[in-house]
């Protein structure tokens, strides 16, 4: 079947779409919240909550409680009222007038009476007209005491109906509502303002218990860090919590577990170094004797006195690494510090170096440029940086003493950078290469084997102990090649 079948492009089609849609979703997935950020959430939500609930719970027992009490005293007024009426009815049955007397000298305002079918109201909207006539018909007709709610004038009324059994007569109450309506506002502005306050003072106290909370884990955030910065001896404090007891025993015990390997791996690259260095002197001894009669030696014994020397001069440099590694660890590193004229300083570290013919560029600001510094362990690494540029990249480098890019007045470092003609070094092995015994992929890409990697890792030792940086870039001019680019704090003469 040919490739180009559109049964397989339309088997194929549905799948790598799915496969989009898929990425799209996963794409979408909200970032995890910190700990700090969920404790807060939770008292923040849980209050809104239950100032929810405790709101609702409370306004309807209020509003249960204030249209009971309502009811019953519209009620009972209104039966008062409507007892009165029957009286005066009773003594004075020609009209509803005297009724309507007696009523209104008992505070009555809203009512109305129908006696024997003749309508009598307190007040024009108080009539027949805006009684229902569902009540009309049950107290009425049916004799049956009712009530009901209605609308007068867009104000609610609660109209209440009560026969009056020993005269033919009907009373009619209406009670506004609106008062007890204001009253429940009242409070439901009250609840909610309470609410308010409640989650606002829940969100606090989330934000104080998260602190609290958290603060076991900033400490040991905190101590992790202090180790990785070589404080092997950091430890967290005891406490009495069962719970941050169990995290601070285990990161202790990690701690020691820890500082016990480190120190001994020191302590063997110490003893290693030193037990070396007893033969390998006796080595270089005898070397320099066979060097002093070489003329005297067949061509071959020539080839493999310089194969020897060779690799002699290396091992002496890998034990020399070795001892200053050991040294670092064991914190047995004291800087001799002086003033040194940067441009002055790496011309004479040049000189000495294993390229002594490497050109030195400085800038006319860095000819005024000081550092202070020890003399030789910094020598030490820009003789690294040469070896590194001889060994990996390319054989030639160039120097250059400059002030960093972009910084203003006053100048508060001074940067020193080595370049090669190698390969360069991959963006994700730039950290790599800074680490003890990293060579890897890049040793392999860089020109030789020679060298184990530990000239890098010193260089990176020295510089952070003079309060710099070092890294490694592409070089500025687009050329193949790697640029390091050493930085360490100064000061300009004069200014």
């Amino acid at each position: 079947m040919s490739t180009n079948d559109p049964t397989i492009e339309l088997a194929v089609e549905p799948t790598t779409r799915w496969g989009r849609v898929v990425d799209t979703v996963r794409g979408w997935q909200p970032r995890r919240l910190g700990l700090r950020t969920r404790i807060f959430f939770m008292f923040g939500i849980g209050s809104l909550f239950l100032a929810v609930f405790l709101a609702t719970v409370a306004y309807t027992f209020t509003r249960s409680s204030v249209l009971n009490q309502r009811d019953t005293v519209s009620i009972e007024r209104a039966y008062n009222n409507a007892q009165a009426a029957q009286n005066e009815l009773g003594t004075n049955n020609t009209s509803a007038n005297a009724a309507m007397e007696r009523l209104r000298s008992l505070g009555a305002t809203r009512f109305a009476i129908i006696y024997r079918g003749d309508w009598t109201a307190s007040q024009a909207q108080y009539g027949p007209a805006n009684i229902p006539q569902d009540l009309q018909t049950r107290v009425i007709q049916e004799g049956v005491p009712s009530r009901m709610i209605t609308t007068i004038d867009d104000k609610p009324m609660l109209v209440i109906g009560i026969p009056l059994l020993i005269t033919d007569a009907r009373y009619f109450e209406f009670v506004p509502l609106d008062d007890a309506s204001s009253a429940l506002r009242s409070v439901l502005l009250s609840l909610l303002f309470a609410g308010i306050i409640a989650t606002l003072a829940g969100a606090l106290l989330g934000t104080l218990v998260a602190g609290r909370a958290v603060r076991p884990l900033g400490d040991a955030a905190q101590a992790a860090q202090a180790i990785a910065g070589g404080r092997l001896d950091t430890r967290l404090e005891p406490t009495d919590d069962p719970d941050l007891r169990v995290l601070a025993n285990a990161f202790n015990d990690m701690a020691a577990a820890l500082q016990t390997k480190v120190e001994r791996d020191a302590r063997f690259a110490s003893d290693v170094s030193h037990e070396l260095r007893s033969p390998l002197m006796t080595l270089a001894a005898s070397v320099e004797v066979m060097q002093a009669r070489r003329d005297e030696m067949p061509e071959r014994a020539q080839s493999a006195l310089d194969l020897l020397v060779a690799d002699v001069t290396r091992f002496q440099g890998l034990v020399e690494d070795l001892l200053e590694i050991s040294r670092f660890d064991a914190g047995a590193i004291r800087l001799n510090l002086e003033d040194l004229l940067v441009a002055e300083f790496v011309r004479q570290a040049v000189a000495v170096s294993s390229v002594p013919t490497t050109p030195v560029t400085v800038t006319e600001r860095g000819e005024r440029v000081i550092i202070r510094g020890d003399r030789r362990r910094l020598a030490r690494v820009v003789a690294n940086l040469i070896d590194n540029a001889r060994l990996h990249g390319g054989g030639d480098a160039e120097i250059t003493v400059t002030e960093p890019e972009g910084e203003g007045e006053p100048l508060g470092h001074v940067w020193i950078i080595v370049e090669d003609h190698g390969a360069g070094v991959p963006v994700e092995e730039r950290d790599l290469i800074f680490e003890r015994f990293a060579r890897g992929a890049v040793a392999g890409r860089r020109s030789t084997s020679d060298g184990a990697g530990l000239g890098l890792s010193l260089v990176d030792e020295h510089v952070r102990m003079h309060g710099g940086g070092v890294w490694v870039e592409d070089r500025a001019d687009g050329e193949p090649g790697a640029r390091f680019v050493l930085e360490l704090p100064a000061e300009e003469v004069g200014v």
